[in-house]
């Protein structure tokens, strides 16, 4: 590695983590201002404020690293530029494309721990803040394991009332089936007391319940103490993913999610689309720099810095909205959920391929 190489990449760098670190205390601060009457109304003491800020950066974190990349690769170059630094490294013979390979491997490395960090550590944070926030604010609050209702075939329907983690135990429990040809038409359904899950043979076992069978001409009923499940699908750790928010599943909780509602004969295309949206918002930071540093490059007479800056950022923004905009029309299923999810990233990196010849070498 070149010395040049070298000076980018540290420059590069500490300003990332300078933007980070920026970026991140004034969304703290102006999100702390906007929620200060509801932790003073809920008598939330300054410990759980701070924990509760604490799990809330990484989310800040992941959303606001496309914008500080592009701050540092402006930063960086505009600075190299206005001191005539970029000049003195053509006239030696560095090409503006050879100047923005160290952006370029430093930006793939951000990427690819951007990829690990949205997809790990941030829904483990998001989950610890939802429970702070059911917990001290009365946001959003439900009994987890409580009233859980899903498909587990594209013909069953199972609710249950309560579900006790510690034991396994399902308690109020329906089970329905249907014609699969006429989905109105209800073939059995089992209701019992409650129904455990055996951990050595794999099975649901209901207890104290009640068979019905339908048809058109009689409807016929039998109760037992006790009635084994070969055929349900579903496990005690599904039912807890079944009431998490796509924001708290880490990339293998989603595509366990994904799995499961195509086997019950959900159509999964929101999970799909925020499945891959994790891997491409995380690689947007790749396509802003794409955008950033030729215009960065160029000295400008008029505006300097500032102008760049601006206009730049203002291209990261409108990246933001067309990147929503794309995933409104995929969850509506005009769009594929892989090419909704990239769509954004296709588009503009691009125009930023197609720019680039176009900057002054």
């Amino acid at each position: 590695m070149k010395i040049l190489d070298r000076y980018l990449i540290k420059q590069f760098l500490l300003t990332i983590i300078f933007g980070l670190l920026a970026f991140t205390l004034i969304f703290v601060v102006i999100d702390m201002m906007e929620n200060l009457d509801d932790f003073i109304d809920q008598n939330v003491s300054m410990d759980i404020i701070l924990n509760y800020y604490l799990v809330f950066s990484p989310e800040i974190i992941k959303l606001i690293t496309p914008v500080a990349v592009l701050f540092a690769a402006l930063f960086t170059a505009g600075k190299a530029a206005n001191l005539s630094e970029i000049t003195a490294i053509k006239a030696s013979g560095v090409s503006l494309f050879r100047f923005m390979i160290p952006f370029l491997i430093t930006t793939l490395f951000v990427c690819a721990l951007s990829i690990y960090f949205a997809g790990y550590v941030v829904p483990h944070a998001n989950s610890v803040k939802v429970n702070l926030e059911r917990k001290y604010l009365n946001r959003g609050f439900v009994f987890i394991g409580s009233n859980i209702f899903f498909k587990d075939t594209p013909s069953k329907i199972i609710n249950i009332a309560y579900f006790d983690n510690s034991q396994n135990q399902a308690h109020r429990v329906s089970i329905q089936e249907f014609d699969l040809a006429d989905p109105t038409k209800m073939i059995s359904r089992i209701d019992a007391v409650k129904m455990t899950y055996d951990t050595t043979s794999r099975k649901w076992i209901a207890e104290n319940g009640v068979k019905r069978f339908f048809s058109l001409e009689r409807e016929s009923a039998s109760y037992f103490n006790q009635l084994s499940f070969s055929d349900l699908n579903f496990h005690p750790d599904d039912l807890a993913s079944k009431q998490q928010k796509p924001e708290e599943m880490n990339l293998a909780d989603l595509k366990k999610m994904i799995g499961s509602q195509m086997r019950e004969g959900t159509d999964p295309k929101n999970i799909l689309i925020e499945y891959y949206s994790r891997f491409s918002f995380s690689m947007s930071s790749i396509v802003v720099v794409l955008f950033g540093i030729p215009l960065a490059a160029a000295k400008r007479r008029r505006g300097g810095l500032a102008v760049q800056i601006g206009i730049n950022i203002l291209v990261t923004f409108i990246y933001l909205v067309f990147s929503k905009v794309s995933q409104a029309f995929g969850k509506n299923g005009a769009i594929d959920p892989m090419l909704t999810a990239w769509f954004a990233n296709l588009v503009f990196l691009t125009a930023a391929l197609i720019n680039l010849p176009r900057i002054r070498q």
